[in-house]
């Protein structure tokens, strides 16, 4: 009993000590920021935001169409970082006003896509991705009237592109970015009707998308080759699937990304749309297969909402060689990105309001250990460190592989024997070529298996490998002739 007074004594007396301590900081902090006795006129501070020119973003309430010209004009912050459960409305009402105005929307969105690009989905029986879908084929952007090639065009200062207002690959929003969250192609919502949404559909068309369902590749079992031999893996397949390949651990790690949880917008409340309550999704909904769809979201990393970008779904194959994760946020393990996945657009307090998903650490810790283990499609003619094989690869490859480490620059960020990424952040700085607002820094995607991973960028603007190569070739100033261009796309078909 002495002891225990005795601590308690100690602990009040540190508590007094704290106490005097914080006022005195307070008290120099008043000092040194008058502004904490007289509160800041925040109307009167916001609008000495520097925007850079920028249009601050407009008032946008879910359901509001895209502004004309895209959300790359606008800048700045918003009113709050916070959303709301409250759709201001009986569902009905909101149900009824998304679906009249749905046809709008898409066609808006359809207008935007082919505006920029030639989407005539050409490809060749003989390119095809792992799983056997054709490969499609470009540049799909459409070249400004009067420019009479690429070269010629990529050749321009981008100064003179800015000003003529020609840049073919200008930021992708969502169809519906006030709204924004999950949208899935018309590949997946044949088979998931459920996930049909009725305020917007999604706009670049399947032939540019990755095959579904695609293959599995594990580091466990490279002599299995696709594990799942064509098959979706679901709930309900997934154990009887994969019991006998994964350790338990992994196999749970499986069980939660197969399992449905409640969304912002995939859930049992009104705040949805779904004309039916909804299950929600899994992370293969997405990731079907630890790979991709296509599907795409808005990063959660920012606000407003306008200010977030769109971003592609990326495949998991490969995280055990990646050293960070998310497109911007530059996240450390896969373990913390299995805990912030972004069933709740990156808002907590949705996630308190509508519910459906909070992993302990060994649930995460699980899904970590089977992601670890999804693997890149077989690559027959790279050696160990990922060089061409010369014996296996075409002359064209070969060059390729030249240029890829030489003149186009590639290599500084795409490492071949770090699976062609450097796990660094990289600012393209493509707001050279267009007024808008710069989007910073992003990952460096690993290129293996990168046939597989149609559209390109991370807001797919790129739909084709050739327009990612017409587009470097642009930003990098590396003026490739048409023929170098086509043998690193060669060269990138073989990773």
């Amino acid at each position: 009993m002495e002891a225990i007074s005795a601590l308690r004594r100690s602990v009040a007396v540190s508590l007094v000590a704290w106490s005097a301590y914080a006022v005195a900081a307070d008290d120099l902090f008043l000092q040194q920021s008058p502004g904490k006795n007289n509160p800041v006129d925040i109307d009167q501070w916001r609008r000495g935001e520097d925007r850079h020119g920028l249009k601050p973003y407009p008032p946008a309430p879910p359901g509001t169409p895209n502004p004309p010209g895209g959300l790359f004009q606008f800048g700045g912050s918003g009113a709050t970082s916070f959303g709301s459960p409250d759709l201001g409305m009986p569902f009905s009402e909101w149900r009824s006003k998304m679906q009249k105005q749905r046809p709008a929307v898409d066609r808006a969105a359809r207008a935007v896509l082919e505006s920029r690009f030639a989407l005539d989905c050409k490809s060749d029986p003989s390119v095809r991705m792992s799983g056997g879908k054709p490969q499609p084929l470009g540049p799909s952007a459409k070249l400004p009237r009067g420019v009479k090639s690429w070269e010629d065009y990529n050749a321009q200062a981008p100064e003179k592109i800015r000003q003529s207002g020609t840049f073919p690959y200008l930021p992708l929003d969502h169809p519906l970015h006030s709204t924004a969250h999950m949208l899935f192609p018309a590949q997946w919502t044949r088979v998931h009707p459920e996930h049909e949404r009725f305020d917007v559909g999604f706009d670049i068309p399947d032939c540019y998308l990755p095959e579904f369902p695609p293959p599995m590749y594990l580091t466990t079992h490279p002599e299995l080759g696709d594990v799942t031999r064509g098959v979706e893996i679901t709930y309900g397949n997934y154990f009887n699937m994969m019991n006998g390949i994964l350790s338990p651990e992994q196999l749970d790690g499986l069980r939660l990304l197969v399992t449905p949880f409640q969304t912002t917008w995939f859930n049992v409340t009104h705040h949805r749309v779904t004309p039916e309550p909804s299950e929600g999704v899994t992370c293969f909904s997405c990731h079907v297969n630890g790979h991709t769809n296509g599907a795409l979201e808005l990063a959660p990393d920012s606000r407003p909402n306008y200010a977030r970008l769109r971003v592609d779904t990326p495949t998991m194959r490969g995280n055990h060689s990646q050293l960070i994760f998310s497109s911007k946020r530059s996240l450390r393990s896969m373990d913390h990105f299995a805990e912030i996945e972004e069933y709740f657009d990156g808002d907590t307090t949705m996630l308190a309001a509508i519910g459906g998903r909070t992993l302990q650490r060994p649930n995460t810790n699980h899904v970590g250990d089977f992601n670890a283990i999804l693997d890149f499609p077989p690559a027959p003619k790279l050696d160990p460190l990922n060089r061409l094989i010369p014996e296996r690869a075409s002359e064209s490859e070969l060059r390729g592989e030249k240029l890829f480490a030489g003149k186009a620059q590639c290599a500084a960020c795409h490492l071949p024997a770090a699976q062609f990424t450097d796990n660094s952040m990289h600012d393209l700085q493509v707001e050279r070529f267009y007024p808008g607002r710069a989007e910073g820094a992003i990952k460096t995607f690993p290129l293996r298996g990168i046939k597989d991973s149609p559209p390109y960028l991370h807001d797919g603007r790129l739909l084709t490998l050739e327009d990612a190569v017409e587009f470097f070739d642009l930003i990098l100033q590396t003026r490739l002739s048409a023929e170098e261009k086509k043998d690193v796309t060669a060269y990138l078909r073989a990773l």
